[in-house]
């Protein structure tokens, strides 16, 4: 059941925020919802967006801007938090980019996680809601994602190519396997095991594959991304898509950074990607 946390008139349709109790977390989980007009006189395909570390439910609807397009182009937008809240895990908050706000979109392993950080599962539990209570196209879902959500973006997209249809992402964490991040998480979510890593790795999933998305993907990358050099690896994904034939659009922004004016200025370029991709 969907509780209404708050509600707001926005570009002719209505900007919720929603709590519900999540089976595959097992605590209350929070989301928005962008719903356009159009979903007035019918279902709409549905945009998810997954945020990066620090980030929660209000994050993208607040800072992208992205409901102006969305209105224009019948899209429904949601956007869940990044972690479970209230877990109360010993030391689940010691850091900004392990624990609270940066669940990684993977099903924790490790005792200590495994109970409520299972962030992977309850992406597709919340698609699973969204399709029985809001007025959603189930056959037309597409994924996005920046940061630590384009991770999660491109592994569950190339996970599930029969549900999401469409795959975009804004300076992702290509590579985790081989950046600071991605290792400090998957062995603390999942141990020292690194054949165990090899599921959520967007590079090595694709390496595997032929050609998942004809349609392409598409991902943006600013040169002035502090974190470019040391975290992301977009390159090592570029490689990866080349092997497995999968068209790729990756294109390299002189100036940008990690932020959301990043986001802000090329979000309408995505979401025109997933509107055409998702068209009936």
């Amino acid at each position: 059941m969907l509780e209404i946390v708050n509600e707001h008139a926005c570009f002719g349709g209505v900007q919720r925020f929603y709590r519900h109790d999540s089976r595959e977390i097992g605590l209350p989980m929070r989301f928005s919802a962008f719903i356009p007009a159009q979903a007035a006189q019918g279902p709409v395909p549905a945009l998810f967006y997954l945020a990066g570390l620090t980030c929660t439910e209000e994050t993208f609807m607040v800072k992208a801007g992205a409901q102006r397009v969305a209105a224009e182009l019948g899209l429904m937008l949601i956007a869940p938090d990044t972690s479970p809240r209230g877990a109360n895990v010993d030391g689940e908050s010691d850091s900004w980019d392990f624990g609270v706000g940066a669940g990684f979109y993977l099903d924790a392993t490790e005792a200590k996680w495994a109970r409520h950080y299972r962030m992977y599962s309850y992406i597709h539990e919340l698609r699973e809601l969204v399709a029985r209570e809001l007025p959603v196209d189930a056959q037309r879902f597409g994924i996005f994602g920046h940061s630590m959500g384009g991770h999660g973006a491109l592994t569950m997209a190339l996970k599930r190519p029969d549900v999401f249809r469409s795959v975009s992402a804004f300076a992702p964490i290509a590579a985790p396997s081989q950046c600071p991040w991605g290792r400090k998480a998957f062995s603390g979510y999942l141990g020292q095991d690194t054949a165990a890593w090899a599921q959520y790795d967007a590079t090595l999933l694709m390496a595997g594959l032929n050609t998942p998305f004809p349609a392409g993907i598409l991902i943006d990358q600013g040169l002035g991304d502090k974190f470019l050099a040391e975290q992301l690896y977009p390159e090592a994904f570029e490689a990866a898509c080349r092997t497995a034939a999968q068209p790729l659009t990756l294109r390299r922004h002189a100036d940008y950074d990690h932020g959301y004016y990043f986001i802000q200025t090329f979000v309408e370029d995505h979401l025109r990607f997933h509107a055409q991709n998702l068209a009936a």
